[in-house]
């Protein structure tokens, strides 16, 4: 029988940690700025502005760690004209930080 070495999964998951902040931080800046702003506009401003294509970052993705991860920040609205979400700072938080 063959084993195999499996390297042991202790880690504190810094480097997820360290990517979770880093797109908290982006996607406020970029939000804060455009106000207004759909997820494919924020997946592009991420993926080619600040080369973050190994991320794998999609809209999907985006919509689902918006209201999961910022949702004391930034809250959402419904675009009629394009039939899609589109994001803004919530009421009195106009802080960038």
């Amino acid at each position: 029988m063959l084993e195999i070495m499996v390297p042991p999964t202790a880690g504190k998951g810094s480097q997820k940690l360290a990517r979770r902040v880093r797109l908290t931080e982006e996607i406020k800046r970029f939000v804060f700025a455009n106000p207004g702003c759909s997820a494919q506009t924020i997946v592009a401003f991420l993926s080619v502005d600040q080369n973050m294509r190994n991320h794998g970052l999609t809209p999907r993705k985006i919509g689902f760690f918006i209201p999961r991860y910022l949702k004391a920040y930034l809250t959402w609205w419904q675009d009629h004209t394009a039939g899609r979400r589109v994001y803004g700072p919530t009421e009195g938080d106009e802080s960038t930080s």
